[in-house]
């Protein structure tokens, strides 16, 4: 296994950076405080449904990371890698210009016995039209733990994460 193309490790660090869904609300407030993602790295795809939001968007928000994580959120990724967010991250908007920032994404990923710990700080998103839904810009998180096979940071292209609000 090389480290520099272990896709596992990819994964890990970008898991539950974000967000996405296949459908998008219309632009305005969100209905019920709700956060579905999605993320393909590599090849593996993470997903969750239904995180909780301590508001709607665009107000100024915190996911609740209980919510994503198993057991009770459904964050899933296939490739046999698992999951676990380690902190509520906060998102803030600026409709006018279209973004969305997030404070900081501590997340922890396994593969087998491998376990990678990351955190990225100040990830910013484009809102996709006229949509609750964002996509990322290019960001890197940096490895804070785990073992020696685990890259010292992964960087995630622009587009490859999104997240829908509702």
């Amino acid at each position: 296994m090389k480290i520099s193309t272990w896709p596992g490790a990819t994964v890990l660090a970008a898991a539950v950076i974000v967000g996405g869904a296949t459908s998008a609300t219309a632009l305005g407030p969100s209905a019920d405080q709700r956060l579905d993602g999605v993320i393909v790295v590599a090849g593996n795809t993470c997903t969750w449904t239904n995180a909780r939001t301590s508001a709607d968007a665009p107000s100024a928000l915190t996911v609740d990371r209980t919510t994503i994580n198993a057991p009770g959120g459904n964050l899933g990724c296939n490739g046999g890698i698992t999951a676990s967010l380690n902190n509520n991250p906060a998102f803030t908007f600026d409709d006018a210009a279209g973004l969305a920032k997030t404070d900081a994404i501590d997340i922890t990923g396994k593969q087998s016995f491998i376990s990678c710990r990351y955190k990225a700080t100040n990830i910013t998103w484009n809102r996709d039209g006229a949509t609750r839904k964002y996509v990322n810009q290019a960001f890197t998180a940096t490895k804070t733990s785990g073992s020696f096979l685990c890259p010292g940071s992964v960087t995630t292209a622009a587009g490859d994460a999104s997240m829908l609000f509702h």
